[in-house]
């Protein structure tokens, strides 16, 4: 297996790791990132079998789980119970928990909503340079996931603050401080989510939380514990990802030198250019991977408990699954991409992120038709999330 060195926090490779990419895919179906000591999987068809393949998790077994330092205890003791982290029996059984409420219509019916909130931004915005992302981008998604779940919306901009802080710790800058935010976060989240629960408890309505404290799966329902941080990984996840969707797709059309409305004539070309823009340039570029039994990989023995790297961008790159990859062509229609993950974990907010991107880019493009980026858009050190840090532009 060839050994790569790339520091994630190079600010050329932050800018543009795509060309990093390229050359861990000619390897072979694995390589060494010594910056991050363990293989890593960049081709198509290697990333996307490794997701699917179930000798491979998510959750650490038990007797090989490092010791947590006192200073985390709080942010790992929220982390051990959410859906991101965890193997069937528990994932099976708080996903289809999930699922039972996450439904497709309980999503489509908020089309209207997301329409009317994009249109009000839409109409808000300056005739002067702004930044997309603060004016528009951000707040599509936390309104929506706020009213799905039955937070006020009031408290959007906190929700903000606490997702970004505990986020933070996947990032590979991550230091003490970030750590130390993290952990304040977790503690803040948690005690507003108790007191909400509680509300909820006494009053429910018909919010997605009050329907997760009623829902059995098999004579179970969720635990407290369970409660708080499912709802805290809906809320994160359910805008964290969508706003570099959205923004990352706006930078995309702006910069593709086509009419961006040319792209959504219809709803068939709206999918597909949505899909298109997340395989171009999705929001998380790596996701990891645990080995749970000893086995040969790909020519690689892993030992259990060792991690394998899947990359997303660098497979949704891949010449061999894509004519010409590094251009942005909507009419790759049904080829598929991996930016949703694939798999038992594959994003089970993926129908709400890609309907909330369907109705925000056609209605932004249709309000401001000639919309013009004026500062060189700049992507955040935040790796392996890959988000700009803003994106300035105008109305033309």
């Amino acid at each position: 297996m060839k050994h790569l060195d790339q520091s994630p926090l190079d600010p050329e490779f932050v800018q543009d790791p795509y060309p990093f990419y390229d050359i861990a895919r000619e390897q072979g179906p694995l390589f060494y990132w010594n910056d991050y000591d363990f293989p890593c999987a960049a081709g198509f068809s290697t990333v996307n079998d490794l997701l699917r393949d179930r000798r491979f998790g998510r959750e650490m077994p038990d007797d090989l789980k490092p010791e947590i330092p006192d200073h985390l205890a709080a942010f790992y003791a929220l982390e051990q119970h959410s859906l991101l982290e965890l193997e069937p029996p528990k994932h099976t059984r708080i996903r289809s928990l999930l699922v039972r409420t996450f439904t497709s219509r309980r999503i489509n019916d908020l089309g209207p909503e997301i329409d009317q909130i994009s249109r009000r931004l839409c109409n808000n915005l300056s005739d002067q340079p702004f930044d997309i992302i603060t004016e528009y981008a951000e707040h599509i998604p936390v309104i929506i996931i706020c009213r799905m779940l039955g937070v006020p919306e009031e408290m959007g901009p906190q929700l903000l603050r606490w997702s970004h802080d505990m986020v933070a710790m996947y990032q590979a800058r991550r230091d003490r401080e970030i750590e130390d935010r993290a952990v304040a976060a977790t503690l803040a989240f948690s005690d507003y989510m108790q007191q909400l629960l509680l509300e909820r408890q006494k009053s429910p309505g018909e919010d997605l939380i009050s329907h997760l404290i009623t829902a059995r799966s098999q004579g179970e329902k969720l635990s407290e514990q369970e409660l708080i941080t499912t709802c805290i990984l809906l809320l994160n996840a359910g805008h964290e990802a969508t706003v570099h969707s959205i923004s990352n797709g706006i930078k995309t059309i702006l910069e593709s030198g086509q009419t961006p409305t040319s792209f959504f004539t219809d709803d068939k070309s709206t999918l597909r250019c949505i899909d298109e823009t997340i395989r171009f340039d999705p929001p998380l570029h790596m996701f990891t991977r645990i080995a749970l039994q000893d086995m040969q990989v790909f020519g690689h023995d892993f030992k259990r408990g060792d991690s394998v790297g899947l990359m997303l961008a660098a497979a949704n790159r891949d010449p061999q699954r894509y004519e010409n990859p590094a251009n942005f062509d909507v009419s790759r229609g049904g080829v598929g991409q991996l930016g949703f993950g694939a798999g038992l974990h594959f994003c089970i907010g993926a129908p709400l992120a890609r309907l909330e991107m369907g109705i925000a880019l056609p209605i932004l493009f249709e309000h401001f038709p000639n919309l013009e980026i004026v500062e060189k858009p700049v992507y955040a050190n935040r790796y392996h999330f890959h988000g700009l840090e803003k994106l300035m532009v105008t109305s033309g």
